[in-house]
């Protein structure tokens, strides 16, 4: 059947292009050519902002392309769709400026659409981009994605209901408060979150943007990073910054890995620590009556 059609579509053109050489019907002009409009220029797939998605990706694969409503069991959400201005034969990787300048503008963006710092809450923010085939294709996007994580020391995404837009604008349990450490041979082993009105020893006090520089010599320098965070915590609690600070109070920091700082993220997590006081409120405000000179 197959071959039988094909000699009958080659008889049927063979009968069109004798039609054509003859004298053409009126209000025709006997050229086909000039009657079909041009065709556009395909356009680049660009995804949308503002929707949920089962799993998280790094590259956007078309066909991997299945976003959800954000009311049904998710894991991650968009809250972004830029585009790169100015790039290279292939998708920018972390380390590179172009990388951390679209990062920047996420955090940017997150911030407005959260409603706050995602650095201050049990979430994470990640970075899509086009599959390395859609970049030669001329697609020049870059996602945003936010994820609820499951803990402070665990980072892994949890899967969760419901949109994160305005979720930091208001109280939340997202929201890092307070902590007992559990503490061995002077390492943090893990910060069991606990009710504020519940005794405890530690409480998250904000966010330390450090400088940029090379990572060993940021993680090298633990005193800056725990005088910086000392400051936090005056700010915090409505402390003076004086030479009694230190014995008012310690800190405990969690910085960024590797990987997010190539990514471009500089926010170091800074929380309060007091080894021989425990309170039942938080330390917001609370001043020298609260935290006196140890």
């Amino acid at each position: 059947m197959r071959r039988r059609w094909t000699v009958g579509l080659a008889g049927l053109v063979a009968t069109l292009a004798l039609a054509a050489c003859g004298s053409s019907p009126a209000g025709v002009d006997g050229d086909l050519s000039d009657d079909w409009r041009p065709m556009s220029e395909p356009k680049p797939f660009v995804p949308d902002a503002g929707v949920c998605h089962p799993t998280a990706v790094e590259s956007g694969y078309l066909a991997a392309y299945a976003p959800v409503d954000c009311a049904a069991t998710h894991m991650t959400e968009t809250v972004h769709v830029g585009e790169f201005t100015q790039a290279g034969g292939k998708p920018p990787e972390a380390g590179e400026k172009t990388y951390q300048a679209a990062f920047g503008a996420c955090e940017a963006k997150a911030r407005g659409y959260l409603g706050g710092d995602w650095r201050t809450a049990r979430l994470a923010l990640g970075l899509v981009l086009p599959a390395p085939e859609a970049w030669q294709g001329g697609s020049r996007w870059y996602r945003c994605d936010v994820a609820e994580t499951r803990s402070l020391d665990d980072s892994s995404m949890a899967s969760r209901e419901g949109s994160l837009k305005g979720a930091l604008a208001k109280a939340s349990p997202l929201h890092y408060g307070c902590f007992t450490p559990k503490i061995s041979d002077e390492v943090v082993k893990e910060m069991a979150a606990v009710d504020c009105k519940k005794a405890h020893r530690s409480e998250f006090v904000g966010i330390y943007d450090a400088p940029n520089k090379p990572y060993k010599t940021f993680i090298d320098d633990g005193e800056a990073i725990h005088k910086a965070c000392l400051e936090t915590v005056a700010d915090y609690a409505e402390l003076p910054k004086d030479n009694n600070l230190a014995f008012r109070t310690g800190t405990i920091y969690y910085y960024p890995t590797a990987a997010e700082w190539d990514m471009g993220n500089r926010g170091v997590k800074c929380f309060s620590w007091d080894s021989g006081r425990t309170y039942t409120r938080s330390i917001k405000g609370g001043g020298t009556a609260l935290l006196p000179v140890n």
